[in-house]
């Protein structure tokens, strides 16, 4: 190839993502997808609680109870999720197991249900939620944690092996 064509933009190789970009990306994904999914679980009456607990102590009108306040909340419960992801890329990237990302799932569980219910009025007091809101919460966490978790650790293992295979093809 002549020095022209390595030049050419067809011809350049797109610099991978920085492990903490796709930890933030993976955070902000996981935590849009699976609030969505938790107002889903809301709407068939599988929980009692609603993504819109996350306004009630800094947000006032009734707009955070309609369509947009649904909207705003999972996004700001995507942000919120960044925070997590970054925790757990800080603390847990190197665990290769599941179950650290269901035990971060479940320890998020009880941080927000257990030690943070009393910054939201929406959520009632630990132990007089109803058994399929627990469930379903818990579940949704666990999900989640393993989501985050699992990407987290996997991309983690895969850049730990590409390191080593760079080093023996140099030795």
């Amino acid at each position: 190839m002549t020095e022209n064509q390595e030049n050419l933009e067809q011809n350049q190789r797109e610099k991978p993502m920085s492990f903490i970009a796709m930890s933030i990306i993976t955070g902000l994904f996981g935590g849009i997808f699976w609030s969505a999914l938790a107002y889903l679980a809301y709407i068939f009456h599988f929980t009692e609680i609603r993504p819109n607990v996350i306004l009630e102590p800094w947000a006032l009108g009734e707009w955070k109870e309609q369509w947009l306040g649904t909207v705003i909340s999972i996004v700001v419960i995507g942000l919120f999720s960044t925070g997590a992801a970054l925790v757990y890329y800080a603390v847990m990237r190197k665990l290769k197991s599941i179950w650290a990302g269901a035990a971060f799932g479940l320890a998020l569980f009880f941080l927000v249900f257990y030690v943070l219910n009393p910054l939201f009025p929406g959520i009632k007091p630990f132990w007089d939620l109803s058994k399929n809101t627990l469930i379903t919460s818990i579940c949704f966490y666990v999900l989640y944690g393993v989501f985050v978790g699992y990407s987290i650790s996997y991309e983690e293992n895969e850049n730990r092996n590409s390191e080593n295979n760079q080093q023996e093809v140099t030795s």
